[in-house]
């Protein structure tokens, strides 16, 4: 196995089993729901964005190895960024996972992911947390990886 492989692998299961700012926010300015019908992941987010900057991020859900160390993952990622450079982030992170041609210099640890464009099927799990986030952003309280793009 690469050391890429196990870097990955480490930090996936890492945060799958330890998942970073797990829980609610009941005082939180945004929310939305994400569900990924293709294997079952569901993901909540609470959010406290104060002049377009993300102050306090959690999530709850129930899901895949993936999905759990991607909801994590982004959640340490992206307190103190602007909803603005969120979007852009969200792009750069949908590129890494799903094209030969990425840039991860700006995704730090979640560059983690590249190896999941190798299975495609893992590519909505991977994505979930970031599609729940922008509807969280966009005042949308609900959205499915089969409607997104």
């Amino acid at each position: 196995m690469s050391e890429f492989n196990d870097l990955y692998m480490e930090v996936i299961l890492d945060h799958n089993k330890n998942p970073r700012n797990n829980g609610t926010i009941d005082d939180h300015t945004n929310h939305a729901d994400g569900h990924n019908p293709l294997c079952g992941d569901k993901v909540s987010l609470d959010l406290i964005v104060e002049n377009n900057i993300v102050k306090d991020i959690k999530f709850t859900g129930s899901g895949c190895a993936i999905s759990t160390a991607s909801s994590s993952i982004l959640t340490e990622y992206i307190v103190g960024k602007e909803t603005s450079e969120i979007r852009h982030l969200f792009e750069e992170f949908h590129e890494l996972v799903t094209t030969d041609n990425s840039d991860a210099t700006n995704l730090g640890k979640l560059s983690v992911f590249e190896g999941v464009k190798k299975y495609p099927a893992r590519v909505k799990c991977a994505t979930l947390a970031w599609h729940t986030l922008i509807a969280a952003i966009d005042g949308d309280e609900e959205v499915s990886t089969e409607w997104a793009t």
